[in-house]
């Protein structure tokens, strides 16, 4: 198997066991009769992902020369999502185990979250900067398909055969993941750390080099918080127009899922072939047409029909997006601590993801859905203009390997 291919295997199984937690176990335990706030709980166990780069130092720091870096932890990693995920199956009577099926999600999460952090640092050593968006296209997709097979298909196998056969698919698909790991040889590392210091400092850093500040904390907020406001009308949107909770999740679970995915792989060929820049234009404009096409629904007017096409063309256009992010912050991750650095700034996008949704639905009930839409266009088209003048003044770096840290924080053999 080639390096895209284990990546693609890596992310899928990654995000498998997320989208069963988020949609799927929702989904299940809605269906039993459990409130909306105790579902609360369960999305609360999220907020691991934020904070992962809290630990993402260690693994910049700390593995195995024998067997490889960034494989020694994914052995472990995977195998514990595999039995993470096993130890799900004695809580049959989801209703009346709540708090331990929620403290297991809670563990799964933050091994994924983990798991993530030493397969984002396994891209940044592999890929060269022309094989970056298709990378990280890749990664975007691999986290819808991992959504649309554990929140969509293992609900099917629930709902036809029981909690032991949905549980014990997940596991299956996930261990797939392991056996990847376990064929896959990495190069061997000549930039190790050797103090757990220089690896934390790569967490302020990575902001030194040219441009990151410009591009982290002026183009990731406007253009995420801008699509995120959007996006977090949609499913009170959809309340408020009297759709069930069922069709809801089916559409913005399943079936955006879908040209999401053909969006991430297009998007991150796109980049080899228009640019950072030329696909970053494309993806703001495929937003603002996407949002304006929302806009029947933010004014209480859904018909299945248009509603389902334009939340799947919203859909896309925000993935395209992501994808050339995800391209540029991987251009800022050095090879001697990639880890750490791609972890702290998609971090500080999924902080703005957040920040976007309560700022999106406060607005909202002050001045309405569709002036808060709109204001979305606005913020998007900045960023894009901002990061379009931020490509041409920092183009992306080659695979050349930039000093993580001092030199008296590396050990070069």
């Amino acid at each position: 198997m080639g390096r895209l291919g284990t990546l693609t295997a890596l992310y899928v199984t990654q995000y498998l066991g997320i989208g069963f937690i988020t949609v799927g176990l929702t989904a299940i335990l809605r269906d039993g009769g459990t409130s909306l706030d105790t579902l609360a709980l369960l999305q609360v166990v999220g907020l691991i992902w934020p904070v992962k780069f809290l630990w993402a130092p260690l693994l910049d720091r700390y593995g195995s020369r024998r067997r490889g870096h960034y494989r020694s932890w994914l052995l472990v990693l995977q195998a514990a999502l595999v039995l993470t995920l096993l130890a799900l199956l004695p809580f049959s009577r989801l209703a009346d185990q709540l708090g331990p099926v929620i403290a297991v999600c809670a563990v799964f999460v933050f091994f994924s979250a983990t798991q993530d952090i030493a397969v984002d640092a396994v891209a940044v050593r592999l890929l060269a900067a022309s094989e970056r968006g298709t990378g990280n296209g890749i990664q975007v997709a691999a986290s819808y398909l991992g959504n649309l097979l554990g929140g969509g298909v293992c609900v099917l196998v629930y709902d036809r055969f029981g909690w032991a056969a949905a549980v014990g698919l997940l596991a299956a698909l996930t261990a797939i993941g392991l056996l990847v790991v376990w064929r896959f040889r990495e190069p061997e590392r000549t930039d190790r750390i050797v103090r757990i210091g220089g690896a934390y400092r790569a967490l302020v850093s990575v902001f030194g080099q040219p441009g990151c500040r410009w591009w982290t904390f002026g183009v990731v907020p406007l253009v995420y918080v801008g699509a995120g406001m959007a996006y977090a009308l949609v499913t009170p949107a959809l309340v408020d127009a009297g759709w069930s909770l069922g069709r809801i999740g089916v559409v913005t679970g399943v079936v955006t899922s879908v040209p999401a995915i053909a969006a991430g792989l297009i998007a991150g060929l796109g980049i080899g072939r228009l640019g950072r820049a030329g696909v970053l234009v494309a993806g703001g404009v495929t937003l603002g047409l996407s949002t304006v096409a929302l806009l029947p629904l933010m004014n209480g007017r859904a018909p299945l029909g248009g509603t389902v096409a334009a939340l799947c063309f919203f859909l896309a256009a925000y993935t395209i997006a992501n994808v050339v992010l995800y391209t540029v912050n991987m251009d800022y991750s050095r090879p001697g601590s990639g880890g750490t650095d791609f972890t702290v700034l998609s971090s500080f996008g999924l902080v703005c993801s957040f920040v976007a949704a309560s700022l999106g639905l406060a607005a909202a009930d002050r001045f309405g859905y569709p002036a808060v839409a709109l204001a979305s266009l606005v913020l998007v088209a900045a960023g894009v203009a901002v990061g379009v003048t931020h490509q041409r003044r920092f183009p992306p770096s080659g695979p050349t390997i930039r000093a993580a840290h001092p030199q008296t924080d590396l050990l070069v053999s």
